[in-house]
């Protein structure tokens, strides 16, 4: 089975421009990206999918492989086009966030192993239990609720599920975790992926700005997997600069 893991990579950053191509720590963040996701061992091969030559440039410089582009509105049509393009092969394609360099490989093969056991699901992704009242209650954090078997039921910016009767807090404190904050990992079956960016975007999708509620609303079935952590994305000025510090420290550690 040949398992594709595709990063999209764009340039701009609204919040922090240029940010996939930021060095301070001696090699850019791209690269951290690509080195953890090639840690992950069920992948066939890992590609960055880039509009942008220079980022193309720098991907290849350091032993990835990078396949240029045309402008798209999302990460997921960006990947769409390689798959069309280049991967006629392909069996499953992991859709990984390119400004996550501290993500765990084996997320990566825990979706892959999901998607084995549910051969029948278009789609796959992963969610962590929220353990502070502010998780659960900021918009920046998408939940999602999920059936018994698994499946994806909604996905929204609100806390769902709504608690009605007891407050967010007293739940949590008790060790209780209801809900799942989705992370931006996906797995696709080629086909359904060349599908799913064919169709206009819907109106949930529109409403809660949530590109994952196209395919629900198309009636596809996303199986869900729960792991105990995520990663920290790179959005910000201090978020890179938190990550720079932990990456000198890493460095300092194994100096001594």
């Amino acid at each position: 089975m040949a398992v594709y893991g595709l990063i999209p990579a764009r340039l701009q950053s609204t919040r922090l421009p240029r940010k996939l191509l930021l060095a301070e720590t001696g090699q850019p963040l791209i690269q951290y990206v690509w080195e953890a996701v090639s840690r992950a061992t069920s992948l066939s091969a890992v590609i960055v999918a880039t509009d942008s030559p220079e980022i193309a440039d720098v991907v290849r410089k350091f032993g990835g492989r990078c396949e240029l582009t045309g402008d798209h509105p999302s990460g997921t049509d960006r990947i769409a086009e390689v798959v069309r393009r280049s991967l006629p092969d392909a069996s499953l394609i992991v859709n990984i966030q390119g400004d996550e360099p501290e993500l765990d490989p084996g997320h990566i093969d825990r979706l892959v192993q999901l998607m084995q056991q549910h051969p029948t699901a278009e789609m796959g992704t992963l969610g962590t239990p929220l353990s502070t009242v502010e998780q659960v209650q900021a918009s920046s954090c998408v939940k999602l609720v999920r059936a018994a078997d698994g499946r994806a039921l909604y996905f929204s910016r609100s806390p769902i599920p709504f608690v009605r009767d007891r407050e967010v807090g007293d739940i949590l404190a008790s060790g209780e975790r209801p809900w799942l904050l989705h992370l931006g990992l996906y797995a696709y079956r080629p086909d359904f992926l060349l599908r799913l960016t064919q169709l206009p975007p819907s109106p949930l999708e529109q409403l809660e700005k949530l590109e994952q509620l196209r395919a629900l609303e198309a009636g596809a079935t996303i199986q869900v997997g729960v792991v105990e952590h995520h990663s920290v994305g790179i959005d910000t000025p201090d978020d890179y600069a938190r990550f720079v510090r932990r990456q000198l420290s890493v460095v300092s550690g194994k100096d001594q």
